[in-house]
């Protein structure tokens, strides 16, 4: 796997595979979907575009060998905490370890280029699958919560009126050297 920051002209591809990978009927192809919790978007070109000109974020990609995204990762440096924000693989590409490899290459990415010690996360509470994915993968449940963003259209639509995040880490230990 070969992870690489996005770039402006990716943009429009990646708002197209985290809308894919979340929600609408698509999303419903592979297991991470929150169709059933929230419609409307999962995100835009503006916040995309937004991140990746804000130097404490980054985002990584991986590419088909024809230049297609196949996954991506939103990474976020908070002094020695690094937060990880919608890991999404394509639909049809869900199960087969692409998330666990691009989880694991945002790790080492965020050890090794701002020295985090610590990766966390927020997880809708009622994704239960997901938090026990991310729980196989060494990440632990903080007892913190966080309210959903009701009444923020960018950020869904809710179907139920009970969404509450949780906060999940991992202890990520010191960079390699060289």
């Amino acid at each position: 796997m070969t992870l690489e920051a996005a770039t402006a002209a990716d943009v429009d591809r990646i708002v197209a595979l985290v809308e894919s990978a979340f929600r609408g009927d698509s999303s419903r192809a592979g297991w991470t979907t929150e169709a059933d919790l929230l419609d409307g978007r999962r995100t835009g070109p503006d916040e995309i575009a937004a991140i990746l000109t804000n130097p404490a974020q980054c985002i990584l990609v991986e590419r088909e060998p024809d230049g297609r995204l196949l996954a991506s990762v939103v990474l976020k440096r908070d002094g020695e905490v690094a937060w990880l924000g919608m890991l999404s693989v394509r639909p049809t590409a869900q199960g087969g370890g692409i998330g666990r490899q691009v989880l694991a290459g945002a790790e080492d990415w965020v050890r090794s280029h701002w020295g985090s010690r610590r990766m966390r996360m927020t997880v809708i509470v009622q994704r239960t699958e997901l938090i026990e994915w991310y729980e196989r993968r060494g990440y632990r449940r903080t007892g913190e919560t966080a309210p959903f963003y009701y009444g923020d259209p960018r950020f869904g639509l809710p179907k139920r009126d009970d969404l509450s995040f949780i906060v999940m880490e991992k202890p990520l230990g010191a960079a390699a050297p060289g």
